[in-house]
């Protein structure tokens, strides 16, 4: 089965997130017991199924577990919203060579208050540079972005990125693709590279954020009633029709 550190809900697609709650099924079915979600519970980090595991499964009456699964949710969505929406910032200051400042007072405004200063962001951000020079280094560590990164390391490696397609120009940023984890970046900066205006690649990205939160909400939901169906103890075909509801 699957372990729920290698899970991700926003990337996975909806039948592996199908898949993983019909094993829990089986093997909860096969040892008569809770062994499995303590297990689970004891490795998961995945943010949502964690969630699911420690609340579906515990006392809680189940209008009570659906709430607090849609205040999950909604925590979990804005996120990775906002951390998407950094990328795309970064993406648009690549694709445009904007002044690093600009580019980190737009990232200031996703936030109610700013991660850190504008001198300890820039600091920090430069410090990426000498980083980049001992042989040997892990850039696939230093240089991976994702939204499972905190939002103020975040910011700091999309700084550096800025930064350094301004100085040393966005067409050498083609080394580093290899290392950026995210595909929603990787992408992104692909596109910066082969010279797509700055405009329309803010756009295209924007329609891509919608669609993963859209979709990533759905494989929640789904999550949710799949967990709660194993819980009543449902039929492993019931839990498979409900699997099948979320899926095209």
């Amino acid at each position: 089965m699957q372990k729920p550190q290698e899970l991700d809900i926003l990337e996975m697609p909806v039948e592996g997130l199908a898949a993983y709650w019909l094993s829990i099924k089986k093997i909860m079915d096969a040892r008569k017991g809770r062994d499995i979600l303590d297990e689970e519970i004891a490795t998961a980090s995945e943010p949502y199924i964690l969630h699911l595991l420690e609340t579906v499964f515990s006392a809680l009456d189940i209008p009570l577990v659906r709430r607090l699964a849609q205040t999950k949710r909604d925590i979990l969505i804005d996120d990775y919203r906002t951390k998407i929406d950094l990328m795309r910032l970064a993406i648009y200051a690549i694709a445009s060579g904007e002044n690093p400042r600009v580019t980190l007072v737009r990232m200031d405004s996703k936030f109610a208050h700013p991660l850190m200063t504008e001198d300890r962001a820039f600091d920090m951000a430069t410090a990426m540079f000498d980083a980049l020079k001992p042989r040997g280094v892990d850039l696939d560590i230093l240089l991976s972005v994702d939204h499972k990164i905190k939002a103020d390391r975040l910011l700091v490696k999309l700084l550096f990125f800025v930064m350094y397609a301004r100085r040393e120009g966005r067409q050498n940023l083609d080394r580093f693709i290899p290392h950026l984890g995210s595909r929603f970046f990787s992408e992104g900066v692909s596109l910066a590279i082969d010279n797509f205006e700055a405009d329309f690649l803010a756009n295209h990205l924007e329609s891509i954020r919608d669609r993963v939160m859209v979709e990533t909400g759905r494989k929640m939901d789904m999550a949710l009633e799949m967990a709660l169906a194993i819980r009543s103890k449902a039929a492993y075909d019931d839990i498979f029709r409900i699997a099948r509801t979320y899926m095209s």
